[in-house]
């Protein structure tokens, strides 16, 4: 049995997973993936990025940046909530759009060629079978068509999914709702007078959801709202999926030539920790709903996006003592607050207790302003409303804000925020007169990890200094910055660390292990 040293082992090589290799691997990180399927799958699923997940894919070089010169003003784009119509998702004009529409295939291979560029393995057809946890490390057995390999890593991540092996092998205990509706999806030949119309369908029976591929065919979601799946496993043909259609719709709908049929429901998972020693987990592994609002996927890239640069300053030694706790502390919330929205959303979609319209909604929430209300339920849709706990002891009201894009005038010439951070390392802005003599105030021992640029102020912004997590969200503000060795020690290791969580050199050659 062949077995390889590295430092971290992701298992699931879906976007979620192969976005954080890219991450890790961009520090530096020996990262490998390991992932069951021979390839990218292309059946249709996720298709949608929200706003908070576009402008930190954007901040770390995944995205595009907007335009030079950064334009002024909001952008909007129109939305639903439990399938009513008349939100406007918004962000600022120097941001990327709020709603970015990507299918999960493309991302896919956008984010593993990233990973493999920046020296991460893939190593598909290798199904984990064993995960042994030792006080220094973890060592991760898969299956393959060759046999069987072992990885020692300093950490593993479940990337895994809804029924995910890490989460299972490491006993992280999770808490779930049962499910309380029924739900078919597929991808038909479906034409003539009595197809569905593509958009929202809602019935006494249930909901049905339409739109038509570049191909010409029918994607068709239906929903009862009143029942449960007998068993959700069982497989789906085309003759049930028929009558289904045909009962929520209320008339008969012919369709032949499936190209994916599946079942789905309410069920909900929420890992009660999102780290259990050196094992961690991250998108549906660690939560799972409903999926409405078109929000699952942007939850994981931001689980991935949260972990991969504290993940890396860990292995490299440059992270300060509980920095790789505070992702559990940060994203898990966010997934609680998102289920409690999903059941919102599910709740209203029964007969009976959909309101007509979301003003309706707004006033029996009890809203005095409709249009705050659903600025709000805007805002919480597409992510921008988190705000994340502080770590210092007297934090200032910046901490834990995300920082909105902005033009900066630099020793270097203008730019903005989003550029400046694409490196992936914290940035510390410190505010004067472009030229000015100062002093750096980063040890150079913390370089590597940490970046200082003097700008022009910037009205509205502190008037000393903002150190930036590579996130985009404000670690520190001060209107003096006179001593910065508190703030940075909250996040780094003071001296810079040394990489003593990373096991040995290899081994084995996992060039020649992938080659064979």
């Amino acid at each position: 049995m062949a077995c390889f040293r590295t430092d971290v082992v992701i298992v699931g090589g879906g976007p979620v997973g192969l976005l954080l290799a890219a991450e890790l691997a961009a520090y530096g990180v020996r990262t490998v993936v390991l992932e069951e399927r021979a390839e990218v799958s292309g059946h249709p699923r996720a298709t949608t990025l929200h706003a908070r997940t576009g402008q930190i894919l954007a901040r770390r070089g995944h995205l595009p940046a907007p335009a030079w010169p950064l334009r002024s003003g909001t952008v909007s784009t129109p939305f639903h909530f439990a399938g009513l119509w008349g939100l406007d998702l918004t962000a600022a004009a120097t941001e990327p759009e709020p709603l970015i529409k990507r299918p999960q295939a493309d991302l896919e291979r956008l984010f593993e060629a990233r990973a493999l560029a920046a020296g991460a393995q893939v190593l598909r057809h290798h199904r984990v079978s064993g995960i042994d946890r030792q006080g220094s490390g973890v060592t991760v057995t898969a299956e393959h068509p060759r046999g069987r390999a072992e990885f020692e890593a300093a950490y593993v991540v479940g990337a895994d999914g809804a029924r995910s092996t890490v989460r299972t092998l490491t006993a992280i205990p999770s808490d779930v709702t049962a499910p309380t509706m029924a739900a078919m999806v597929g991808v038909v030949r479906c034409d003539g007078a009595q197809a569905p119309e593509p958009g929202w369908h809602r019935t006494p029976r249930g909901r049905v959801v339409a739109k038509r591929t570049a191909e010409g065919r029918l994607h068709l979601r239906a929903v009862d709202c009143l029942r449960a799946h007998t068993d959700h496993r069982l497989p789906l043909g085309i003759e049930e999926f028929r009558r289904e259609m045909s009962r929520i719709m209320g008339r008969d709908i012919a369709m032949d030539e499936p190209r994916w049929l599946s079942r789905f429901s309410d069920f909900s998972r929420l890992a009660r920790t999102y780290r259990s020693g050196r094992a961690l987990l991250v998108g549906d592994a660690a939560h799972l709903h409903f999926p409405i609002g078109a929000q699952g996927l942007s939850t994981g890239l931001l689980d991935a996006l949260n972990l991969g640069w504290k993940l890396a300053f860990t292995v490299r030694g440059a992270a300060a003592p509980g920095l790789l706790d505070s992702y559990d502390a940060e994203r898990r919330p966010a997934a609680a607050r998102l289920l409690e929205q999903i059941h919102e959303q599910t709740d209203l979609m029964r007969p009976g207790r959909t309101p007509d319209s979301l003003e309706e909604l707004a006033a029996r929430r009890g809203a005095a302003d409709a249009g705050a209300e659903l600025e709000r339920i805007g805002l919480t849709v597409s992510g921008q409303d988190a705000v994340l706990p502080p770590r210092s002891g007297q934090p200032s009201a910046w901490e834990g804000q995300f920082l909105t894009n902005r033009e900066l005038g630099t020793d270097d010439g203008p730019t903005d925020v989003i550029r400046l951070l694409r490196d992936g390392r914290m940035l510390l802005l410190r505010f004067g007169s472009p030229g000015s003599a100062r002093a750096s105030g980063v040890p150079h021992a913390l370089r590597h990890v940490l970046r200082e640029v003097r700008a022009a102020p910037v009205a509205g912004w502190p008037r000393g200094a903002l150190l930036l997590r590579p996130d985009g969200y404000v670690a520190w503000a001060s209107d003096t910055a006179d001593d910065l060795g508190g703030p940075l020690d909250q996040w780094l290791a003071p001296a810079g660390g040394a990489q003593a969580e990373a096991p040995a050199s290899s081994s084995a050659s996992m060039s020649a292990w992938i080659s064979a």
